[in-house]
């Protein structure tokens, strides 16, 4: 079984064309970038099994993790999806169409509005996210748990800045 990947073909290629140049970023940047692709084919494939797009799923994780009674302001999901308003409007519109969330008002705000999530949307997000969870299992099966700590450690060090960066930014 070889060892060296399409990565390691591009490093190379470029070394050799480039020997006046460091591509050591290409070898954990492109394998990010295409695992990246896999786990967005996993993604969409879970999804779809649940009749949902990324986008809704994101919708309806916000909700679920929020806990009893799963319901959250517009302005939070947008925050916690990074998503502008416009888009957030029209995820809320169509998991409203399908009957997996309710907007209702703010009990706390008298013009606010709440998006709470219904029984039928607690069960599809549920069944997304465990078949999301298998795919992403197979996904790194390969990989000793030491070492996906390991790799959730580092990669936890790499995003951090631009998590805290984009924290503060208007979408």
């Amino acid at each position: 079984m070889s060892t060296s990947d399409e990565v390691d073909r591009i490093v190379d290629a470029w070394q050799q064309e480039r020997p006046d140049l460091d591509v050591a970023p290409l070898q954990v940047l492109s394998r990010v970038s295409r695992l990246a692709r896999h786990l967005d084919i996993a993604r969409r494939e879970a999804f779809a099994a649940n009749d949902l797009e990324p986008g809704e799923f994101d919708v309806l994780a916000a909700l679920r993790r929020n806990g009893k009674p799963y319901a959250l302001t517009p302005s939070a999901l947008i925050s916690q999806n990074l998503v502008t308003s416009g888009t957030m409007t029209n995820r809320i519109d169509r998991l409203e169409f399908k009957n997996l969330v309710a907007r209702m008002p703010d009990p706390t705000d008298g013009r606010g509005v709440l998006v709470q999530l219904t029984q039928l949307g607690k069960s599809a997000v549920d069944r997304a996210l465990e078949e999301l969870l298998v795919r992403e299992k197979s996904l790194l099966a390969t990989v000793s748990k030491t070492d996906r700590e390991k790799l959730a450690s580092v990669l936890r060090d790499i995003v951090l800045p631009f998590d805290e960066e984009s924290a503060g930014l208007e979408i």
